[in-house]
């Protein structure tokens, strides 16, 4: 088919490959001929794509020979189709546009909700929120003493009677306190399972360091309890754990505890009911720990083997410093052993073994023993039956120990005598420090009564009041003698009150001298040697002027 010069022209405007080429061919035929024959250059590669093209479009034979019509009205068609796409984008870009604003907005909504809900939710480090929940939730009274002490670092709620569920909704709270450090809930009837609601606190608060349960009938399943936090707790320092029935049957738990934690400085177990087989079981505990620095044991029943067993712990332990055994009954026995253990502790400071049933023969071997003790500061032995000579076996002891460190000694309600007096009085040259309390000397420190003049009383009146020995007396016989009865009812005549509120009175106002019966009594004797019954007054004139 030939086409014209027109719709070639249409074709080549359609076409710029085509026009591409025939570029090349106009340059070609304007370069030098050589021989009659044009040099041509091979063809360059043309690109994939031409320029105006469209990807991946294919473009039909039929179409490079359309009508001038059909080319303007597709021409219009694509024109329409163009404006509906660019109207569809423009709709497209509001759309984006508002829903873009719309979501901005929702996101600033939900960041401000997030927000409110950060400081809705902020951590609470005193528990005071979560504590007002938890007690509405049980059904409780919150206590006002603890919201008013949330923030303080010591709280002390002695005697509240707080019971199960108060003590579950204040447990809860402490979970999340970290003011509280020292914490006291002595005489609060927590029994095992308030002892169990404290024990979950303290595995998760990390903050208290210092917790006092005394006297809270906590028994075996308290001491459990206590036992399983002990372990995992590393942050107690000081436990009082006083007064709650403690027995046999808990002291495997508790001596495990012992054993496992070394981060406890001080533990009180006093007011227990710790055996023989308790103190065989806690000589363990005592010889291995190595944290514990102060150790209670007092008012407990240590007797016997259980009272060397604890004796035995104590000799091999080389961190405590201060160990109370009071109020038990080691007796001579445990004395005996205790000497034997501060042969080899050296690091013991403070022992306390009041009221031990320690007599003569007991604090004899205990004093042998004590020579050998270079760091024993304080030694409290009051209230056993070892009287005077054992107090002096002790101080013998310390004297002839020149490495000796006793600070303090303690015989409290044991007499002494003179011989204990004259040896601590030489020891205060080369032990100035010492310090001894006692019980009193039978011989020296016991108040000697002197029998006082009787007439000196009479003498003091005369002479407060300006008087003379006539003016005393209102009897007024010729004769100065007088019987006891007489003499008697001048000495304590009814002017005693008058010239008790008024010491001056007039000379002209005779009244009868102020002095007590039983001196007056005295008075009678001193004047009446003979036994005879009568005074002479002159004597007693003479003898009051002297």
């Amino acid at each position: 088919m030939v086409l014209s010069k027109r719709f070639s022209k249409d074709i080549s405007s359609m076409l710029p490959s085509v026009e591409e080429a025939k570029d090349a061919e106009e340059e070609e035929s304007s370069q030098t001929v050589l021989g009659g024959i044009a040099s041509r250059p091979p063809s360059r590669p043309l690109p994939n794509l031409s320029r105006g093209s469209v990807d991946s479009r294919t473009i039909p034979r039929s179409a490079r020979i359309k009508p001038d019509f059909e080319e303007q009205e597709d021409d219009k068609s694509v024109e329409v189709q163009d404006a509906k796409e660019q109207s569809q984008v423009e709709s497209l870009d509001k759309s984006s546009e508002n829903q873009f604003v719309s979501s901005k907005g929702k996101e600033e909504d939900w960041d401000t909700e997030l927000e409110d809900e950060e400081v809705k939710e902020s951590y609470d480090s005193t528990g005071k929120a979560k504590y007002l929940s938890v007690c509405q939730f049980f059904g409780v009274v919150p206590v006002s003493y603890y919201l008013r002490h949330i923030q303080d670092s010591v709280l002390v709620m002695r005697h509240h009677g707080l019971g199960l569920k108060a003590v579950k909704a204040l447990a809860l709270s402490l979970m999340t306190n970290t003011s509280i450090v020292s914490l006291d809930l002595s005489d609060n009837w927590l029994e095992g399972d308030g002892a169990a609601a404290i024990a979950d606190m303290l595995k998760e608060n990390c903050y208290i360091s210092e917790i006092h349960l005394s006297d809270n009938r906590l028994g075996l399943k308290g001491a459990i309890a206590l036992s399983h936090m002990l372990v995992e707790n590393t942050t107690l320092r000081k436990i009082n754990l006083s007064g709650n029935e403690f027995d046999d049957q808990t002291a495997p738990y508790l001596s495990g505890a012992l054993i496992n934690n070394q981060k406890l400085e001080s533990v009180d177990f006093s007011h227990n009911l710790f055996g023989d087989r308790s103190g065989e079981i806690l000589k363990t505990a005592i010889a291995e720990n190595t944290g514990m620095l102060e150790l209670n044991l007092s008012w407990n029943c240590f007797r016997g083997k259980g009272a060397i067993a604890v004796a035995k712990g104590l000799g091999a332990n080389i961190f405590l410093r201060v160990l109370d055994l009071s109020y038990n009954g080691f007796g001579n026995n445990g004395a005996t052993a205790l000497g034997e253990a501060l042969k080899i502790n050296n690091v013991l400071e403070e022992l306390n073994i009041s009221n031990n049933r320690i007599s003569l023969q007991g604090a004899v071997r205990f004093a042998l023993c004590l020579k050998e003790n270079k760091n024993l500061k304080a030694l409290q032995m009051s209230r056993n039956p070892m009287k005077s000579e054992g107090c002096f076996a002790i101080l013998k002891s310390i004297q002839a120990n020149p490495g000796a460190a006793i600070e303090s000694l303690e015989f409290c309600d044991i007499v002494v005598n003179k011989e204990f007096d004259d040896l601590y009085s030489a020891m205060k040259e080369t032990m100035p420090n010492l310090s001894i309390k006692h019980g009193g000397n039978a011989d020296l420190f016991k108040r000697s009564i002197t029998k006082a003049d009787p007439l000196d009383i009479v003498r003091q009146y005369i002479k407060e009041n300006s008087l003379h020995p006539a003016q005393m007396f209102t009897q007024t016989d010729k004769s100065n003698l007088m019987n006891y009865e007489e003499f008697q009812q001048e000495l304590t005549t009814a002017y005693q009150e008058l010239l008790y509120a008024s010491k001056k009175v007039r000379s002209e106002q005779r009244a009868g001298i102020i002095i007590p019966k039983d001196v007056a009594g005295k008075v009678i004797e001193f004047l009446d040697k003979d036994k005879s019954g009568i005074i002479d007054f002159s004597v007693f004139q003479q003898a009051i002027s002297t």
